[in-house]
């Protein structure tokens, strides 16, 4: 039986993190949004609005025994919604090799706010950044778009432990030589049970579980 949730539409948000977190009572919410006044994104860095884009997050009550890593269930809740969509470990959604969405979760005692934000289509895009679509999708699919992927969500969090393989399947960062902050540099070549991204380095295997990494083309 699907989880009961309240969802909640609007035509512009300041943020849809904090209208989430504000509306989280007994049921969770799901936000809705095309544009953001004041979105952000990883460690506070600012978000930029396509010409057509998806702002949208759910808060939920959160047991804090359940370590899952959300952002990845996040990223798996968003290629089961879309086509065509690569994950670049932890929070960022590709296609092309470009960036055309993000992913982030804020935890504070008793919840989680899980948002995912989506270039739908953005002529003139700046360098690095792409869109979902090459044409005008329409005023509304951000509305189809945050609804599936909003019920995919709570379907993952729903179940038993999370979907590693399809992850596996799904992220482009595996393979790949990475490099993140301070130092570190190595190639990754697998997701730990926990969602940590183990790399090979010069020094020995080792597993990354939070920071920037980035691809060496």
């Amino acid at each position: 039986m699907a989880t009961p949730y309240r969802q909640v539409r609007l035509d512009l948000a300041p943020s849809t993190q904090d209208v989430a977190r504000d509306l989280l009572d007994d049921l969770p919410v799901l936000v809705i949004a095309p544009a953001q006044t004041s979105g952000r994104g990883r460690a506070g860095s600012e978000w930029a609005t396509a010409s057509r884009a998806l702002a949208t997050s759910l808060a939920v009550r959160n047991d804090p025994e359940d370590h899952r890593p959300l952002s990845l269930m996040a990223g798996v809740a968003a290629t089961r919604s879309t086509s065509g969509v690569a994950l670049k470990w932890p929070n960022d959604l590709l296609m092309g090799g470009e960036k055309v969405g993000g992913i982030l979760v804020e935890l504070s005692e008793g919840l989680a706010v899980i948002g995912l934000g989506v270039n739908l289509w953005w002529p003139g895009a700046p360098s690095g950044a792409a869109a979902l679509f090459a044409d005008d999708p329409g005023p509304d699919h951000h509305l189809e778009l945050g609804v599936l992927w909003g019920a995919e969500m709570l379907r993952l969090i729903d179940g038993e432990g999370w979907p590693i393989e399809e992850y596996r399947s799904r992220c482009d960062t595996l393979g790949r030589r990475v490099t993140w902050e301070p130092d570190g540099a190595g190639q990754a070549i697998d997701l730990a049970p926990d969602g940590g991204l183990v790399v090979e380095t010069a020094e020995g295997r080792v597993t990354v579980h939070s920071g920037a990494v980035r691809h060496i083309r």
